[in-house]
């Protein structure tokens, strides 16, 4: 059964534990928008872990199979979708296939990479994050065009941004991830990964992180 609150927090533990998830209030990072932000998160640490690589994967795919139910392949957003959507549907003795950012400027100019013709035409995506969801509602529309019904989103992690819920709204794309950060704050603070201002900081930028972005950089 998935359990969401234990995952979320094992999540969170895993991800703080090997610095997938970095922390910094007092000397934010700044994203490649612009954006300054006093979290960084890169999911792709986890790939060199196989401890926690064996049960991201595995939770994914029970999250998959609870949310999603049946499905005929699996899709990995490029570029840090790709392998976790491969170890997906390995688990899951599924095709995969993966989206490219945008098409190829050569050859045969693909924007989906995969054989194409022998996977089944209902499909979850896979992504290592969410942040908007810009790029993951990108692949989305690609898989769309081409024929696909897309099931959903399972992802490792979310910022949970209110513009992310109403894009995949907009879009009628249903997603599930296995932690987010209101756990991840929680957990940190628990296990004193930051202090009570660290906290104070952390909430303040979650709230509008363009607006702090912009008072952290004057």
């Amino acid at each position: 059964m998935f359990n969401n609150n234990e995952i979320e927090q094992q999540v969170a533990e895993f991800l703080l534990q090997i610095k997938a998830i970095k922390l910094q209030p007092n000397n934010p990072f700044t994203w490649a928008s612009g954006w300054k932000s006093p979290i960084y998160c890169d999911n792709r640490v986890t790939l060199s872990h196989p401890s926690i690589r064996t049960y991201i994967r595995q939770q994914l795919t029970v999250a998959i199979q609870e949310k999603f139910g049946s499905v005929g392949c699996i899709a990995g957003v490029a570029t840090a979708g790709i392998p976790q959507g491969a170890l997906v549907a390995q688990e899951l003795g599924l095709p995969f296939i993966y989206v490219r950012a945008k098409a190829k400027e050569h050859g045969t100019g693909s924007l989906i990479e995969g054989d194409v013709t022998t996977t089944g035409k209902r499909v979850v995506v896979i992504e290592d994050l969410i942040s908007t969801g810009k790029s993951s509602l990108q692949a989305v529309e690609a898989l769309r065009a081409a024929g696909y019904e897309v099931a959903g989103l399972a992802a490792i992690f979310s910022y949970g941004f209110d513009i992310a819920a109403d894009n995949f709204k907009l879009a009628g794309c249903p997603y599930v991830t296995l932690s987010n950060y209101n756990a991840l704050i929680k957990y940190a603070e628990e296990h004193q990964y930051v202090t009570d201002k660290d906290v104070a900081v952390l909430k303040q930028w979650r709230e509008n992180p363009a607006a702090w972005g912009q008072i952290a950089s004057s």
